[in-house]
């Protein structure tokens, strides 16, 4: 009787060690989930001219994923400050990052105003993605966006660090990740 209550427990505590074997503690917390600190939901999507683009590409790098569209008076108004940020921040070293990056999340229904605010506003980074679904978006729903414009900042290992940056936070936020400028 006690060599089975030995080997039964000596197989729980195997068991329950595997499942953690090769991972940190901060790894072992983390669940897909859109609060600070959880690992941000996949999303893939297709751009303007069909190519489909998944944020999964961009990791190594800090992405900004903004949720916009070219009929929100607020997120038009907004997007210089994502320009200015793009501008200054794609030229920095990070301290662990390999870059920065926009992956642009329209609520748009009609691709040709989409195309055209991407135009107007020189929104000159190359990940913009809309299932041209407005507000029944899968990526809305997936990240529980209920007002736009809303962005998650996520780091190099696709853990969101920051959320609802606006204006000079955004800056502030960025700049906690900046080694230095080129």
């Amino acid at each position: 009787m006690k060599k089975i209550i030995f080997l039964s427990t000596i197989l729980a505590l195997a068991l329950s060690l595997s499942s953690f074997v090769g991972f940190t503690d901060d790894e072992k917390r983390r669940s897909v989930g859109t609060n600070v600190g959880d690992i941000a939901p996949e999303l893939k999507f297709e751009d303007p001219n069909g190519k489909e683009l998944a944020l999964s590409s961009l990791k190594g790098k800090l992405v900004l994923i903004d949720f916009w569209a070219s009929w929100c008076g607020p997120c038009r108004r907004e997007n210089p400050n994502i320009v200015r940020a793009y501008e200054k921040y794609s030229k920095a070293k990070f301290k662990s990052a390999k870059g920065f990056e926009i992956y642009s999340v329209s609520l748009d229904r009609n691709k040709g105003r989409w195309v055209g605010a991407i135009e107007m506003d020189k929104l000159n980074w190359k990940y913009h993605v809309s299932d041209l679904k407005a507000w029944q978006s899968e990526a809305a729903r997936t990240y529980g966006v209920r007002s736009i414009p809303t962005n998650f900042l996520i780091n190099e290992e696709g853990v969101i660090i920051a959320k609802g940056l606006r204006g000079q936070s955004l800056d502030i936020a960025i700049d906690k990740q900046v080694k230095s400028f080129q």
